[in-house]
């Protein structure tokens, strides 16, 4: 067989999947096995994916390959979301680009557009998916709008509403003037801006005398309906049942006192505008103050902002400060630095205004979700992320749940008169007419009567119904399916979504199932770039993941994010990552190519001479080995530390396996080619089993790898193999022979350092009388042609050596096996020059650590664990710095 030079990822990794695919491998179906599901968290379908899905789809794939390779009946459903408002305005853009608008098309042709929309950016997604070697179960691939799930949100709407959950009211809520939609709390982002604090002067109704108060949206004068100074204030007695004039409005409004205002800010006098501020409505509600809403859908000024009426609201913001300037009624303009509200989604600034909109109540559907992570029934990963779930929790307020949208799930109620109560809750206008005629007892009701709200619920009130809905668990509670999978085991997702997701999925699972939608919840960190920003669309910032895995290939890119995953950490991702990860592939293909020229020899009394025992103390050494990796392996993934088990596992391979073990075994070859078969069908299990801890992480090598090293067949993929069983190792094998690999590395740096061939043969004096077999390596590896040991009749003073270096306190020489003293001497010289950087070094690292423990702070601080290392590192650093100076005293007498 010929095995290509190189690793070509493009072809490879295509030809691989769809060999995964035909072969169904990812499909599950209600087994006698264990279960093991995960839910993907659905992508948007408003464009690609980013660097985020890549990081997230990584970890929910290295931990389905895990599980499947364990035996678990694996099963992980992807999915992607309709996302209401971000698709409604990216169709709305395209749409206007065209010189069209949905209003003229109206709701069914408009709706026609965002479906083509959703069709095409799904199957990107879908592609990238592939592209990134995630081995999701595609038949049951979810589709937030799709029929089933459709059904499943309708019903549990009208279920919540029969219970009392869900009401109809009139609230101040968040809006997003660009989309013309109300958002959640959570939706708004909120950012430190520079701006104007205007204090302008309210006159104080039959004197000549005036308040003044402070505020940052002059335009909001004309929904004022009371100025509000604290009781204790004493500046403001005076004021007390005292009325005051609204400027440009001349509107007379009343003077009042509540707690709720702080005397520290401002001029601790506050203008009431109840229709524009959350907290002002309920000082409003409080006092029956009149509530004025001063703006249109747009943000412009509606009627009751007088001749500003159909003006942008900033715009007006400036010709009010002119107007005010003017009346003499704007005392002064401050410069400062406050918090304003965002739409997430559109950028926009968010205005409060009042409305009527759904809503359901939270707090006691949030109780139970509390109480399961205090008794960690759910756990989280990292743990600290309680906290912070734990304060929202506590403060949760009812849930804004319409949306003034045309893309998403509608409202299932029916409206049959111009009352606030005229209306039903019914799954379909049919059952809609039945209930509304029974409700006011007429039967000459007809369709034409009815007409279904026209707002379409949050988008994530889909989403926070997914654990039951992609199992029909609403439709059909005791269905198989949801009896089966119902837990899930592990939802990956990143903290940003903490409170719109995973906090309302914990809540709908125990309201409509009385039991916890997953076990576990890994939190993924912001991803971010080397400028420390966060990687997004907006800041052009993002690197194109196509692009990205075409130059690389998938696993060098799986790679190069895992590498860095640290549970709630953010990670700064950079290309170089992914270069680690194409090195790691093209490590392995070309291992594999050396395995595959050796040819298998029976080892007879001719070629008996080429089995050394120093052979088999390597292959017990590395068996030993992988097994101490399989169980630190194993434990970390257990953790969700997956950066941890990606990084012994690299090391492991790169070092332990091909470094030392294959250049060892390459000794024992004929001509380079010829291997015995025992010692060949060694080499092939290690790197079998090698390559299956590896695969979870890179996929598509090992699968390609695993194929051919034996000639399989296709169906006898890596990722259906067994994963290996722990065994019992011999942590004294690993030592002892780990103390020769860190001779041998610290000899190989010396010759590069030194720029000495490993054809020309070295001296080595150790302390310590090594093996027989561990000599043979030395020599086969490094090129020692003599280890003599140092005894108390061997004085150090007397040997001819130029190198020197240290294994934890014990010391070993290098001397030239040459007699060319020009040579020597010019070792030396470079010898002296390295050892005086060296101890002045480790002169500078005695002088933090001293600089620590004499730190009175710093010991109370720091945990008696970590003291004590640092003392031992003391005591360490002050014996190597002595073992230096010796050595440079003898280098310059000599």
């Amino acid at each position: 067989m010929d095995i290509p030079i190189k690793y070509d990822h493009k072809f490879i990794e295509k030809e691989i999947y769809k060999k995964w695919e035909n072969e169904d491998y990812f499909s599950s179906y209600p087994d006698n096995r264990i279960p093991y599901a995960i839910i993907m968290p659905p992508p948007n379908v408003t464009g690609v994916l980013h660097i985020g899905h890549v990081l997230n789809n990584t970890i929910q794939d290295v931990l389905i390959r895990y599980a499947r390779m364990n035996g678990y009946n694996t099963c992980w459903i992807p999915g992607l979301d309709h996302a209401s408002i971000a698709t409604e305005a990216k169709v709305v853009e395209k749409l206007k680009e065209k010189g069209l608008s949905k209003f003229r098309l109206g709701r069914k042709k408009f709706i026609n557009h965002v479906l083509q929309w959703t069709k095409t950016h799904k199957e990107i997604i879908i592609n990238q998916i592939k592209q990134l070697g995630c081995s999701c179960d595609w038949k049951r691939l979810q589709f937030t709008m799709d029929e089933k799930l459709y059904e499943s949100v309708i019903k549990s709407f009208i279920f919540l509403y029969k219970k009392g959950y869900i009401y109809r009211g009139y609230h101040v809520v968040n809006w997003d003037t660009k989309a013309k939609t109300t958002i959640s709390d959570e939706e708004v982002i909120y950012k430190n801006v520079v701006g104007n604090l205007y204090y302008i002067k309210y006159k104080i109704e039959d004197e000549n005398n005036f308040i003044t108060v402070a505020t940052t949206r002059p335009e909001t004068i004309f929904g004022d309906t009371a100025i509000c100074f604290h009781p204790n204030d004493e500046r403001f007695y005076s004021l007390k049942g005292k009325n005051v004039i609204v400027p440009i409005t001349n509107k007379i409004i009343p003077v009042i006192q509540d707690s709720y205002t702080d005397p520290n800010l401002g001029t601790g006098c506050f203008k009431i505008t109840p229709a524009h501020d959350i907290y002002d409505k309920k000082i409003a509600d409080k006092y029956q103050l009149e509530m004025i809403n001063i703006f249109n859908e747009d943000g412009t000024i509606n009627e009751n902002g007088f001749h500003y009426k159909n003006m942008d609201r900033f715009e007006s913001r400036k010709k009010i400060i002119k107007e005010l300037k003017k009346l003499n009624l704007l005392k002064k303009i401050e410069k400062i630095d406050h918090r304003v509200g965002f739409s997430e989604r559109t950028l926009s600034i968010i205005e409060c205004i009042p409305s009527i909109q759904w809503f359901i109540k939270m707090k006691d559907l949030a109780i139970p979700a509390i109480e399961a992570i205090k008794k960690e029934k759910i756990k989280f990963y990292p743990k600290k992320i309680k906290n912070i779930y734990f304060q929202w929790m506590n403060k949760i307020h009812d849930w804004n749940i319409s949306r003034q949208l045309w893309w998403g799930h509608r409202i299932p109620v029916y409206y049959y008169g111009k009352k606030i109560n005229d209306f039903v809750v019914a799954e379909n206008i049919k059952d809609a007419l039945n209930k509304a005629k029974k409700k006011i007892n007429n039967d000459q009701l007809t369709y034409n009567d009815l007409k279904q709200d026209p707002d379409v619920l949050d988008t994530w009130f889909s989403s926070w119904l997914l654990p039951l809905s992609i199992f029909d668990g609403i439709k059909s509670p005791n269905n198989p399916e949801i009896s089966y999978y119902y837990p899930t085991e592990n939802l990956i997702t990143g903290s940003d979504i903490l409170f719109f997701w995973v906090a309302k999925m914990i809540i709908s699972g125990f309201f409509f199932r009385e039991e916890k939608p997953f076990k576990n919840v890994f939190f993924t960190g912001i991803v971010r770039d080397y400028n420390n920003k966060k990687i997004s669309k907006s800041l052009k910032n993002s690197p194109n993941c196509t692009k990205l895995i075409s130059e690389y290939g998938a696993d060098a890119v799986r790679f190069g994010v895992m590498i860095k995953t640290i549970a709630g950490k953010d990670i700064n991702f950079d290309d170089k990552t992914c270069i680690q990860g194409r090195n790691l592939s093209n490590k392995i293909w070309n291992s594999f190519r050396l395995i595959k020229k050796w040819k298998t020899m029976v080892v007879n009394e001719l070629t008996n001479e080429y089995i050394y025992d120093y052979i088999n103390i390597t292959i017990k050494w590395i068996e030993n080995r992988f097994y101490y990796v399989l169980e630190y392996v194993e434990n970390k993934i257990k953790e969700y530390k997956l950066d941890e088990s990606l990084m012994i596992l690299y090391k492991f391979f790169w070092n332990d396996f091909c470094s030392i073990f294959l250049e060892i075994m390459k000794t024992v070859t004929i001509n380079k080619k010829y291997i015995p078969k025992n010692i060949y069908y060694s080499v092939i299990k290690n790197y079998e089993n090698i390559l299956k801890l590896l695969h979870p992480y890179i996929p598509f090598i090992s699968e390609k790898v695993w194929g051919l090293l034996r000639n399989r067949k296709s169906k006898d993929s890596i990722m259906i193999s067994s994963w290996p069983k722990m065994k019992k190792y011999d942590i004294n094998i690993i030592y002892s022979f780990e103390r020769i690999i860190q001779i041998i590395t610290k000899i190989r740096n010396i010759r590069n350092e030194n720029n000495i061939s490993n054809s020309f043969n070295l001296i080595l004096f150790s302390m310590k009388k090594e093996r027989k077999e561990y000599s043979k390596i030395l020599s086969k590896l490094v090129n020692i042609s003599n280890i003599i040991l140092i005894s108390d009749q061997y004085k150090i003073d007397k040997l001819s050596f130029f190198s020197f270096f240290l294994i934890g306190t014990e010391k070993f020489f290098l001397s030239l096996d040459s007699k060319n003293k020009n040579f020597f001497i010019e070792k030396k010289n470079s010898s002296i020059i390295s050892v005086e950087k060296k101890i002045k070094y480790l002169n500078k690292l005695l002088s933090i650590i001293n600089k620590n423990l004499n730190n009175e702070k710093y010991r109370s601080f720091v945990p008696d664990k970590i003291l004590s290392k640092e003392r031992k590192k003391k005591i360490d650093t002050i014996n190597k710095i002595r073992s230096f100076k010796e050595y440079l005293k003898y280098l310059k007498n000599q």
